[in-house]
């Protein structure tokens, strides 16, 4: 069962959403919040796998809530996904400084956030090629301040290979196609790369993939 932490200060937004989301048999909605100060304190109590978190709140943003659940370690396991409006603009940008495992438009059709929630629970990727490269773009002209060559002598040639792929916005389905072995040999290479270079995430996986000069992205 994946359990699901919705905030979002619009309750017809909520409602839609569990409705949503508790119809699936493999889906639970466990909590929900209005702002991101409930929303600490009910994603200790309940812990779930994925909160979904509007990124302007009162009380707190999205974006705070993002960086206290990233810091806090008994709520690693608990992935964010931001949820706005707009698409891709700097609020998002900077929830995904902040430690968030994706983004997806409140607007979005339903088949498209139950496949997005699974694949978030998952580890898998929460960020389309063409949302990477904006997500490169704005991190290039913003660095973190990664070293160029930080940490890639932690990492395998395969693990590189796959890191370098998953930058790409592959699956790791695609990255298991691309490099000739299984989906759970793919993961299992990036979750050992996540762990060598300490991002929490795949999104962090692909910031470190370009600050560390392992990718270099194209500018047109």
């Amino acid at each position: 069962m994946i359990r699901i932490m919705l905030l979002d200060d619009q309750p017809l937004l909520r409602n839609g959403f569990r409705t949503l989301l508790d119809a699936e048999d493999d889906i639970a909605v466990v909590a929900e919040g209005a702002n991101g100060k409930e929303g600490l304190a009910l994603a200790k109590e309940h812990l779930p796998d994925i909160a979904l978190v509007d990124i302007q709140m009162p009380v707190m943003d999205g974006i705070e809530t993002t960086r206290r659940i990233a810091a806090d370690p008994e709520l690693a396991g608990v992935r964010v996904v931001i949820l706005t409006n707009y698409g891709f603009d700097e609020y998002v940008f900077h929830a995904l400084r902040a430690g968030a495992a994706g983004f997806l438009v409140k607007d979005i059709e339903p088949d498209d956030l139950l496949h997005s929630v699974r694949v978030a629970a998952r580890g898998d990727a929460l960020l389309a090629p063409s949302i990477t490269r904006m997500l490169i773009s704005r991190y290039v002209a913003q660095p973190l301040g990664v070293a160029p060559g930080s940490g890639m002598t932690e990492l395998t040639n395969r693990e590189r290979e796959a890191v370098a792929l998953a930058a790409q916005g592959l699956t790791n389905d695609e990255i298991a196609d691309h490099m000739v072995i299984s989906p759970l040999t793919a993961k299992t290479h990036l979750n050992r790369a996540m762990a060598k270079v300490q991002a929490r995430d795949r999104a962090q996986l692909v910031v470190f993939a370009y600050e560390s000069g392992l990718v270099a992205p194209k500018i047109r």
